[in-house]
């Protein structure tokens, strides 16, 4: 009977609890359909550009290996390489096949040279020309392993996950320990209690955000092209981002487990949609998603600075997304605190 007793309270206690139910079934569903639509998407094809002088025929055998080809000048090939535009530019040397790679993803340099490999494939039985391959790299190399790209979006993602989940917990206790109740009872504005949160919690992010990004990189050697000084700056304003978003939604959560239940609605998605996967793949409906997302802006901006050695220009919009959301969220979370005291 003890026993029986036990099980009706927990049964009864997850029915009083209705998120909790919910979310167990919900979020579950929604992060295998999540993974369905991005690991069911077609397969990369490479976007290549082409010089005049390249053979007609071994465009037509791009084509048909399945490559996106365009034929288009020398200066306009750099500048679109360099903004990612297109994956790679062909340009025939009397013998030689020089093939320019933009190079910062490993994947898709692959695919690159395996489509032209399958190309030159089908073009050698039409002609007698033995043509040699020369291959050059904007960014990266041929040696840049798959953990330097994917490393500037892990960084951007454990700083991310773990300060919305300490700054949400945290912020949690202090209203159920009674802090901010005492708190709101002093003279104090909405926005001045919100912003000494941020400050306070803000400092400890930060301190976060810099050992993790000295770990990666100089313990882990994880690629570094870029200002480090940058890279500070970014994981600075995505901990700022995931801190006032964690007290926002902690404002709607009732206990540690309810803030927890977040995490697959919230951080998981922003992983599918950050460039870890390769986006190309996706349906253009589905990739615009990703625009919703402060690590979409993080991880795009830590890509620039420390695989492709850019600065502030190529990084600028991200940050002033960053920037926005942070605000949006504080806000939001002046609005929240209405629910504990109208001023």
């Amino acid at each position: 009977m003890r026993i029986q007793a036990i099980v009706v309270r927990i049964i009864r206690q997850f029915f009083r609890d209705k998120r909790t139910l919910a979310l167990m079934i919900v979020a579950p569903m929604f992060v295998l359909f999540l993974m369905d639509l991005v690991f069911n998407g077609e397969s990369y094809e490479p976007h290549i550009a082409i010089n005049s002088n390249v053979p007609h025929q071994l465009e037509i055998a791009l084509k048909e290996a399945g490559a996106h080809v365009k034929t288009m000048t020398k200066t306009k090939a750099m500048t679109e390489l360099d903004e990612q535009q297109i994956d790679a530019w062909i340009e025939m040397d009397q013998t030689t096949l020089r093939i320019t790679l933009e190079g910062s993803d490993p994947s898709v340099s692959k695919t690159v040279l395996m489509t032209v490999q399958q190309a030159m494939q089908t073009l050698m039985p039409r002609t007698e020309q033995k043509i040699a391959v020369e291959t050059v790299y904007m960014h990266g190399s041929e040696d840049m392993a798959p953990f330097d790209y994917f490393g500037p979006v892990l960084i951007g993602f454990f700083i991310f996950f773990f300060v919305f989940l300490i700054a949400g917990v945290s912020f949690l206790r202090e209203r159920t320990s009674g802090t901010l109740e005492r708190l709101l009872a002093t003279p104090l504005k909405r926005w001045e209690i919100v912003i000494g949160y941020v400050i306070g919690f803000g400092i400890f992010t930060t301190i976060q955000a810099s050992f993790i990004s000295l770990f990666a990189i100089h313990v882990l050697n994880m690629m570094m092209e870029g200002s480090f000084w940058y890279v500070l700056f970014i994981t600075f304003l995505l901990a700022m981002t995931a801190l006032t978003l964690g007290t926002l939604l902690s404002a709607f959560a009732n206990n540690e487990l309810q803030m927890i239940q977040f995490i697959p609605l919230v951080v998981v998605p922003q992983v599918f949609f950050s460039g870890l996967f390769n986006l190309d793949t996706m349906e253009p409906w589905l990739r615009s998603i990703g625009v919703a997302m402060p690590l979409y802006y993080g991880a795009d901006a830590l890509r620039e600075v420390m695989i492709r050695g850019k600065g502030w220009e190529a990084i600028s919009i991200d940050v002033y997304v960053l920037i926005s959301f942070s605000f949006l969220f504080m806000i939001l979370n002046v609005f929240a605190l209405k629910k504990y005291r109208k001023l």
